[in-house]
């Protein structure tokens, strides 16, 4: 029989590959079925380690079946996918079983020709261990001597054997590395690149509307779940240890689960109490909440999106956290704002590549082109200009994305002020109680967190002020 965590995994990935749903989707219609909490963690570590290690996975599969892998049949591929990362990265699974059940999976899903190529394929990758053929690293000697040149002058043999490592044994796209190459250097895209390999924490925000952060800490130690302030956001906790236990506190209203980096936009927007604030791409909704709580449920908090099913996850989230200020609302900003310049704060967190959370979601790197940038950055300056016109005369308006990319950043703001001659760009070093993220803020006034400077997910901010 084959473990219920293993078909059940197999499933999400295949849902995941075929692009009939995205990773968090394909794990909640899996993980739903099984009861056991054991199984469900296991199967978000199966799905999200096997995308995570795609490009290496796959350099072996061709290297022990001999044959490139658009000739494999797509099953049997993502068995051997998400077989291969249990055999290499999981220590506690059993190796016979990750076969046997390689095998029968293989065999259930209408492939029993290809049983055999299984079997072969993963007993093939056991006896070659730890001795893998995956590209190794560039000679350090060399790095070394070429590290203080830009990347593009170093000699072409470097350039090709850090671009392989790169790609292949730390598993991102070609064409991301080498922009990361290209901008930062070697050592910053290796350490970036080690970031995005590594699980993250469980980072949580606190839901000030109901708790602080020193008496939900006081809670959690009581159920066993160890914490520890986030290092920049203000009611932003880390989960360091007993998150079997937070299940049973999902039903609580004290929290909400997001990442650290993304903590830090809402705090930028700087609502006060009695304002008229518009948050005008708010699912899911952490980021709504948060508002709410820093005008301490007063004033009016629009809280907009354009698709149903996300204004039914923000109603959720809204509801749970007792926002009570916030009034949901469904447009499109890409046809325009239905408001008048009425308010004081204006939020647009665009969507975007997600290029700057692929640590968390890893399927984003292999899902996204390179095309993808400049086409999202013509969506979101024009959105940045219908949210421009809700905002008053002295009111602020604030652009964020989670893209590691200029283009949808920097090239996005400076193609807004070029035209928008009502609004100059706030330098957020010198705004509000933001001390603590000064480091953040670049020379030109902008948040930009980076994983290999600040151990955050890539996101972006601008703040601009409305003459």
């Amino acid at each position: 029989m084959i473990a219920p965590a293993r078909i059940a995994a197999f499933r999400a990935l295949r849902a995941v590959t075929d692009h009939s749903t995205d990773l968090p989707d394909a794990l909640h219609r899996v993980r739903s079925g099984l009861p056991g909490r054991q199984d469900r963690a296991l199967v978000n570590e199966i799905v999200t380690g096997t995308l995570r290690w795609r490009a290496a996975l796959d350099h072996l599969i061709v290297h022990f079946t001999d044959r490139p892998l658009s000739r494999l049949d797509p099953v049997v591929r993502d068995v051997l996918r998400m077989s291969t990362y249990q055999l290499l990265h999981l220590d506690r699974v059993p190796h016979f079983a990750v076969v046997h059940d390689a095998v029968d999976i293989t065999r259930t899903a209408g492939r029993r020709h290809s049983a055999g190529l299984t079997n072969a394929a993963l007993r093939a990758l056991l006896r070659s261990q730890p001795n893998l053929p995956l590209p190794g690293p560039p000679p350090p000697i060399e790095v070394a001597a070429a590290s203080e040149r830009d990347f593009s002058t170093w000699p072409k043999k470097l350039q090709f054997d850090a671009m392989r490592f790169l790609s292949i044994t730390q598993s991102h796209p070609k064409w991301l590395v080498e922009r990361w190459l290209h901008r930062y250097g070697y050592s910053a895209t290796l350490a970036w690149t080690d970031f995005n390999n590594t699980p993250a924490r469980l980072t949580l925000r606190v839901n000030t509307l109901r708790t602080s952060r020193e008496e939900l800490s006081a809670q959690f130690r009581d159920r066993g779940v160890m914490v520890e302030s986030a290092r920049y956001a203000r009611d932003g906790l880390t989960v360091t240890a007993g998150n079997q236990f937070l299940p049973d506190l999902n039903a609580s209203d004290s929290f909400l689960v997001q990442d650290e980096a993304s903590q830090l936009v809402s705090q930028l927007v700087q609502a006060e109490p009695g304002q008229r604030v518009l948050d005008a791409c708010a699912a899911p909704g952490g980021k709504t909440v948060a508002l709410a709580a820093d005008m301490a449920n007063t004033g009016l908090l629009i809280a907009a999106d354009s698709k149903h099913r996300r204004l039914s996850v923000l109603a959720k989230t809204v509801s749970r956290a007792r926002a009570r200020v916030v009034r949901l609302v469904a447009h499109d900003l890409l046809l325009g704002t239905p408001f008048g310049a009425i308010f004081d704060r204006t939020l647009v967190d665009a969507p975007c590549t997600g290029l700057g959370t692929v640590r968390r979601d890893p399927d984003i790197r292999w899902r996204r082109r390179p095309d993808d940038l400049q086409r999202l950055a013509n969506r979101q300056l024009k959105m940045l200009r219908s949210a421009a016109r809700s905002v008053r005369r002295g009111g602020r308006l604030v652009y964020a994305t989670c893209s590691s990319e200029p283009e949808e950043n920097e090239r996005v703001v400076e193609a807004f002020l070029e035209n928008e001659s009502a609004f100059r760009a706030e330098d957020l070093r010198e705004t509000g109680d933001n001390s603590n993220l000064r480091s953040i803020v670049n020379p030109a006034g902008y948040l930009r967190s980076y994983p290999h400077a600040h151990g955050l997910d890539a996101f972006f901010t601008a703040a601009f002020i409305r003459r």
